[in-house]
């Protein structure tokens, strides 16, 4: 399947060919663009001026007054590639299926910015999503982060970040196959380390160009080694079988229920990494897409009382 569409291996290609590479690879195998009742481009003014850019998707079915429950999503592309436009029919399929609005956010690649920048983008615009809450139409309440790949990666690191602050109050977690610990040896990285599309070359690849010595042991980028996972909220971690990250994401599912968390895993049978983006090659990428909406509707259903 990659092959076919000229995308050959991370690892021998330069940045901006695997950017590009990556880009083809999604818009062949995406399913067919589906309708929302709006989507947005949403600059966020840093304190330096700088702008990060991101993309508010509204459901199908909401009121054009109604503040609705967020799902802010991060991208996958191993910190180095991805963009918003790659994801779009994604997230598209998860503001209608939620009934949320999606804010896809286009945080800032390796190695132009190395880490931390990814993850100060994440952090940055979930705040900025809070105090803006009345211009973009969400209810501050009802919070979600998520993310493939990378883009999970991220999705923990700023939930941790925010937690730790006391800035923001996630109350849901989609987790699509993280990236949970950079330097592993779980057996899956070896048992699906070559021929299964996310080759160990790759893997090496993406970590050569977002991390320097010794980074590889900050939880921002390795999340399980965080102090604490305790006070993470309730979580869907959804894995491929084919994945050289599938042990870590287990061992990751251990460990937060063993303090205490909840997790609903759901482990994808027969998938490579990536699978999800790929619906229009992989049945199984639009049964998991509903999975996790359905996960999120759930989860940001009316405020508690």
């Amino acid at each position: 399947m990659v092959y076919r569409v000229g995308a050959p291996r991370f690892h021998h290609l330069s940045v901006a060919q695997a950017r590009h590479s990556f880009q083809k690879l999604l818009y062949a195998f995406r399913p067919d663009v589906v309708p929302v009742a709006s989507t947005t481009e949403v600059p966020m003014a840093r304190p330096d001026g700088s702008a990060l850019l991101a993309r508010l998707y509204r459901p199908l079915e909401c009121r054009p007054d109604e503040a609705l429950p967020l799902l802010v999503y991060f991208h996958g592309g191993g910190w180095c590639v991805g963009d918003i436009e790659s994801y779009d029919v994604l997230c598209r399929q998860l503001a209608n299926g939620s009934g949320c609005a999606v804010l896809s956010v286009d945080y800032r690649l390796a190695p132009e910015h190395p880490f931390p920048a990814a993850f100060d983008d994440a952090v940055f615009a979930v705040e900025w999503a809070m105090q803006e809450a009345d211009v973009l139409g969400i209810d501050a309440a009802r919070i979600a982060l998520g993310g493939d790949s990378a883009g999970g990666t991220l999705a923990i690191g700023a939930c941790l970040r925010m937690l730790e602050r006391g800035t923001v109050e996630v109350r849901f977690m989609l987790l699509i196959y993280p990236c949970t610990e950079v330097v592993s040896v779980r057996s899956s990285r070896e048992r699906y380390g070559d021929g299964f599309f996310l080759d160990r070359e790759s893997l090496e690849w993406f970590f050569a160009h977002y991390l320097s010595d010794g980074e590889h042991l900050d939880w921002r980028a390795s999340p399980m080694r965080a102090a604490s996972l305790a006070t993470l909220p309730p979580l869907l971690m959804v894995t491929a079988e084919c994945d050289p990250l599938v042990d870590d994401c287990v061992a990751f599912v251990r460990r937060v229920r063993s303090e205490g968390g909840t997790v609903e895993y759901l482990a994808v049978d027969g998938m490579i990494h990536g699978f999800v983006t790929l619906g229009k090659y992989f049945p199984e990428a639009g049964a998991t897409v509903r999975h996790a909406a359905n996960a999120l509707r759930a989860a940001l259903r009316e405020e508690r009382r």
